[in-house]
């Protein structure tokens, strides 16, 4: 079984497919919605703007059938960077914009001190575990992951939040809730660490199957 890679326009497609690759997924990219007629597992990645990725969702007719594979099926999901973001309820970038509200919450600008601490927060940082969480259940030493983001997924219900980062404020870096996993840093550009979330959710996935 595969695990598709969603392709709307507003994904580093390749490197995330090369990291799902080494990890050892047989990875397609999806064009359209028919793609995931044999998938096991969903990545949504993505850089840019919440609007325009929402936009991008919606005009390929992606926001339908995702959520009846990820809410009604529930077939494993990662969010990556933006792919976390527009699970919320809505996104204030650019104007309140209507995401799929898969889990109820907020993406919000970054609010921290802007001679201390730079946005977009760009650059690797740690995280702290905040509770049992599957990406991360038996990885030993620091967790250091890499950034790219001037925006953060605020939750509704801050149980979901798997673990946290501190750059000027406290923010979710991870969040999890039954089959959706969503991770703020990029872990197709955390080397080795990332490789090993990679290889959690696809354990996961595979398990289920």
């Amino acid at each position: 079984m595969k695990i598709a890679v969603i392709d709307y326009g507003m994904g580093n497609l390749h490197s995330v497919s090369k990291a799902l690759e080494a990890a050892g997924a047989d990875v397609v990219v999806a064009t359209q919605p028919s793609d995931l007629q044999t998938t096991a597992g969903i990545v949504l990645p993505g850089v840019g703007s919440f609007a325009e990725g929402m936009r991008q969702l919606h005009g390929r007719g992606w926001v339908d059938v995702l959520t009846n594979k990820v809410v009604i099926d529930h077939m494993p999901f990662l969010g990556i960077c933006l792919g976390m973001q527009l699970a919320a309820t809505t996104g204030d970038e650019h104007g309140p914009t209507q995401g799929l509200g898969w889990i109820p919450g907020v993406v919000q600008r970054l609010d921290v001190d802007g001679k201390a601490f730079k946005v977009p927060h760009m650059g690797w940082n740690d995280i702290e575990l905040s509770r049992p969480s599957d990406l991360f259940t038996g990885i030993r030493g620091a967790l250091t992951f890499y950034f790219v983001h001037s925006y953060h997924f605020v939750p509704s219900d801050s149980s979901v939040i798997s673990a946290v980062c501190d750059h000027g404020q406290r923010f979710a870096a991870a969040i999890e809730k039954d089959n959706i996993h969503l991770v703020q840093f990029h872990p197709e550009k955390s080397q080795t660490l990332g490789l090993k979330i990679l290889e959690k959710f696809l354990a996961k996935t595979y398990a289920e199957k």
